[in-house]
C-alpha cells in the first residue's frame, strides 16, 4: 500500500530533541540556558519571537499559565515518576513538600518552600512539554530583565493598577498595552511585585531528570491503577465503557446537581466579580442569545466550586453523586489523572440532563460501568489505556474527547477524525469513527461539526514550526492534538496479538468494540499564537465541550440498551 502520509522531519526540531535528551541523561543538573540557542533555532510557532530582543508576551503568558506560580522563585526543577523515584535519589522528605498547581496544565508539582520544584511525569511527552516551557519562560523573563534593569522606572510605590503605569511599562518593554494588561490580570495584586522581581533578578533555572526509563513510567501507571482497583474492585468483573474527557462534564450531565441548585448558583453570580456572567444569564433567560441554560449552570458550578463557599456544600454534593452511582478516585503519589467510575445500574433518569435519552427500562439492571479519566498528556494515554485494558473485565467502547488546534476551523468548532497520523509511533491509523456530524450537531449551538477530518498527534505544543505545519496542511491534516495516536496504539494491542507497529499504515476498521474520537477546537495556530496564551476556553468553550460529552453519553446509553436487549 503506497504511503501518502507527510514527511514531517524538521532538522531544527530534531536537533532540539536530541540536545535536551542527551543532556538529561547526565546525573548532573542541566542549565536551562544551555538549551536557549537551540530552542530559538527551531522557530516554534508557539514562540515566534524567541530571537527578538523584545519580549514575546504571548509565549511568556502561555508558560506562566502552565507552570505553578512558585516558578518565579524556583532555581531547580526535578523530574521523576513517583515518590519512590524521588526518595531513592536522595529526596527523602518529598512527602512533606507542599503541593502546588498550574492554572492551565494538570500536573502534580511539589514545592519545598525554598528553591526546588518536584515535577511528576507520566511519560516522555511530559519531558517534551516541560523542557521547552521552562526554556521559553526563562528566555522571555530575561529579555524583560535586560530592558528593565537599567531603566529608572519607579517601583517603590505600587502604581500597577494605574493605566499610565501600564502604558509606560509597555513602552519600556516594547509590547502592547493590551498584552501587558493580560499579564497584569494573571498576576493580579502581585503584578507590581513581579515586575520589580524581573527588574532586579535574572533567571538561571536548572533541571534534573531522575529517571527516564520505560520501567519507571510503567511502574507509575501501575501504582495509579492499583489505587483505582482497590477503590472499585468490581472493575475486574463488570464490562466497561472507557471515556477520556475531563473530570466535570460527564458527571454533571448524569448527576443534575447544577440545575437542581439553580437558585444557589444564581445568588453566587450576584456577587460583583461575576457581573459579566450574571448579564449572560439574564440574556439567556430573556432568550436574547441562543445559549443553553444547562451548559451555563455547569460552568457556574465549576466557578462556584473554586470559592470558599463550596466547603459548606461539598459533602452534600458527594452524597448526591453517590446516589447517581458516581465514584471519584483522585490521583495521588504520582501523575495527576483523576478517575471516575459510574455505575449505569444506579443512573437516575430524573437527574439526567434533559437533552439525553436514557433508553434502558427501569426493570432492566445494567451491569456495565463507565470508566472516565481526566485526559492525560501524550504517551501517558497509551500507558493508561493499556493498563486499563489489561485489568478490566471487558471493554465495550473507547471514547476520546479532547482539545485540538485546527488549521481550518475556528475556536468552538468540533472536529471528528477518521484518520490519525501519530508522530510518536509514526503510524497512520485508519478507523471508523462512531461519531459524525449527525450525532453531535443537535447538541452544538454556536460552532460547526467537521467530520471526516485527518488528525495529527504531535509530540509537544512547542515542537512545531511553520514548515512543519505547512506539510500537514498540504496533505490535508487540519486537526492537531496530542492524545489520539497513543490511544490508537493501545487500541491496536487490545485486539491484535502483538505490539503496535512503527511507521506503517494501520487498519483499525474491524474492532470488537465501539471507537469514537471527538476534538473541540481550542487554538488556531496559523493566527501566530495570539490565542494560545489563553488559560482555557472559559465560558465560550462550554458549548463544544458539552456537545461532545452529550454525544458520548448518548452513544453509551444507546449501545447499552441494545446490548441488554440482545
Amino acid at each position: 500500500m503506497e504511503r501518502t502520509v507527510p514527511s514531517t522531519v524538521s532538522e531544527e526540531i530534531e536537533l532540539y530533541l536530541r540536545t535536551y535528551y542527551s543532556l538529561l541523561r547526565s546525573s548532573a543538573e542541566v542549565q536551562i540556558r544551555s538549551l536557549e540557542e537551540v530552542h530559538m533555532g527551531m522557530h516554534s510557532l508557539l514562540h515566534p519571537d524567541a530571537r527578538n530582543q523584545f519580549p514575546d508576551l504571548s509565549a511568556f503568558i502561555y508558560c506562566l499559565l502552565r507552570l505553578p506560580q512558585e516558578i518565579d522563585v524556583v532555581e531547580l526543577v526535578i523530574l521523576g515518576q513517583s515518590n519512590e523515584v524521588f526518595t531513592q535519589e536522595g529526596w527523602q522528605d518529598i512527602q512533606t513538600w507542599v503541593q502546588v498547581f498550574a492554572l492551565a496544565r494538570r500536573r502534580r508539582y511539589l514545592y519545598n518552600g525554598l528553591d526546588t520544584l518536584a515535577c511528576f511525569i507520566a511519560s516522555r511527552t511530559d519531558i517534551d512539554d516541560i523542557i521547552p516551557m521552562l526554556t521559553a519562560y526563562q528566555i522571555e523573563w530575561n529579555k524583560m530583565h535586560a530592558l528593565l534593569k537599567n531603566h529608572p522606572i519607579d517601583l517603590e510605590q505600587d502604581m500597577s493598577a494605574e493605566p499610565s503605569y501600564i502604558e509606560d511599562l509597555a513602552q519600556i518593554l516594547h509590547v502592547s498595552a493590551s498584552d501587558l494588561e493580560q499579564l497584569r490580570i494573571i498576576w493580579g495584586s502581585k503584578f507590581g511585585q513581579k515586575i520589580k522581581q524581573i527588574k532586579f533578578q535574572q533567571r538561571r533555572l536548572r533541571v534534573r531528570l531522575l529517571s527516564g526509563s520505560l520501567t519507571e513510567y510503567n511502574r507509575a501507571t501501575r501504582l495509579w491503577w492499583e489505587k483505582i482497583e482497590r477503590t472499585f474492585p468490581e472493575l475486574k468483573e463488570r464490562p466497561v465503557y472507557f471515556v477520556s474527557s475531563n473530570s466535570h462534564s460527564i458527571v454533571n450531565l448524569i448527576s443534575g446537581y447544577a440545575w437542581q441548585n439553580t437558585e444557589i448558583l444564581i445568588n453566587y453570580l450576584n456577587e460583583a466579580e461575576n457581573k459579566a456572567l450574571k448579564k449572560e444569564w439574564d440574556h439567556i433567560q430573556a432568550e436574547k442569545i441562543p445559549s443553553s441554560q444547562e451548559n451555563f449552570l455547569y460552568y457556574a458550578l465549576k466557578k462556584f466550586q473554586q470559592t470558599s463557599l463550596w466547603s459548606k456544600r461539598k459533602e452534600e454534593h458527594i452524597k448526591h453523586e453517590e446516589q447517581c452511582g458516581i465514584v471519584h478516585v483522585p490521583s495521588a503519589q504520582n501523575f495527576n489523572v483523576h478517575a471516575q467510575i459510574i455505575d449505569l445500574s444506579k443512573v437516575r433518569k430524573d437527574f439526567l440532563d434533559s437533552r439525553l435519552n436514557f433508553l434502558i427500562p427501569n426493570e432492566t439492571r445494567s451491569n456495565a460501568l463507565i470508566f472516565n479519566i481526566d485526559y492525560p498528556l501524550g504517551l501517558g494515554a497509551y500507558n493508561i489505556l493499556s493498563r486499563v485494558a489489561e485489568h478490566v473485565c471487558e471493554i465495550l467502547g473507547v471514547y476520546i474527547m479532547g482539545k485540538a488546534a485546527s488549521l481550518n476551523g475556528v475556536i468552538g468548532d468540533i472536529l471528528v477524525p477518521n484518520v490519525v497520523h501519530d508522530e510518536q509511533s509514526k503510524n497512520t491509523y485508519l478507523f471508523n469513527n462512531c461519531f459524525s456530524t449527525a450525532e453531535i450537531s443537535p447538541f452544538l449551538i454556536y460552532g460547526t461539526v467537521l467530520d471526516n477530518q485527518k488528525s495529527v498527534t504531535v509530540r509537544g505544543t512547542f515542537l512545531q514550526n511553520a514548515e512543519y505545519m505547512e506539510v500537514f496542511y498540504r496533505e490535508g491534516y487540519t486537526d492537531i492534538e496530542m492524545e489520539a495516536g497513543p490511544y490508537l496504539s493501545a487500541v491496536y494491542e487490545m485486539f491484535r496479538p502483538k505490539r503496535h507497529p512503527v511507521d506503517e499504515i494501520v487498519n483499525l476498521y474491524e474492532l470488537p468494540f465501539d471507537l469514537g474520537i471527538i476534538h473541540y477546537v481550542s487554538d488556531t495556530p496559523m493566527s501566530k499564537g495570539r490565542n494560545l496564551g489563553a488559560g482555557s476556553l472559559s465560558y465560550f468553550g462550554v458549548d463544544s465541550t458539552y456537545a461532545a460529552s452529550l454525544a458520548i453519553l448518548q452513544r453509551i446509553f444507546d449501545n447499552e440498551a441494545q446490548r441488554l436487549q440482545r
